[in-house]
């Protein structure tokens, strides 16, 4: 339960920072469900639908994202990189983990719809 209320809090984080960019709402909502694209890796099979979907379910992308957006002073990688995050935090609060080869409802988190 520590964990979900953690990932509740980097979600709420992620907004909030977004919202002090002043990039438009409206790029946050046509990107929120943008990583979810990776699950058509499933379509070439489990073990490619778990690589392709946890490689845009890990944190470390996003926030060399973030990280290259601070330094550069480019506002919008800034901007991209909260809304991956706020969709990996949102996903772990859901109790949705990285995929394991076995199935699409197997993740590290546990069996989704117990």
């Amino acid at each position: 339960m520590t964990i979900l209320l953690e990932w509740s809090v980097l979600a709420v984080a992620a907004f909030a920072f977004y919202g002090s960019t002043g990039v438009s709402w409206w790029l946050f909502a046509a990107l929120i469900l943008a990583p979810d694209v990776s699950m058509l890796g499933y379509l070439a099979g489990r073990r490619i639908g778990a690589i392709a979907y946890n490689a845009f379910h890990i944190l470390i992308v996003p926030l060399l994202l973030l990280l290259f957006g601070h330094l550069s002073g480019h506002v919008v990688a800034i901007a991209v990189a909260l809304i991956w995050i706020a969709h990996i935090a949102i996903d772990r609060a859901l109790g949705y983990g990285l995929k394991l080869p076995s199935g699409f409802q197997d993740t590290h988190l546990g069996r989704i719809g117990r």
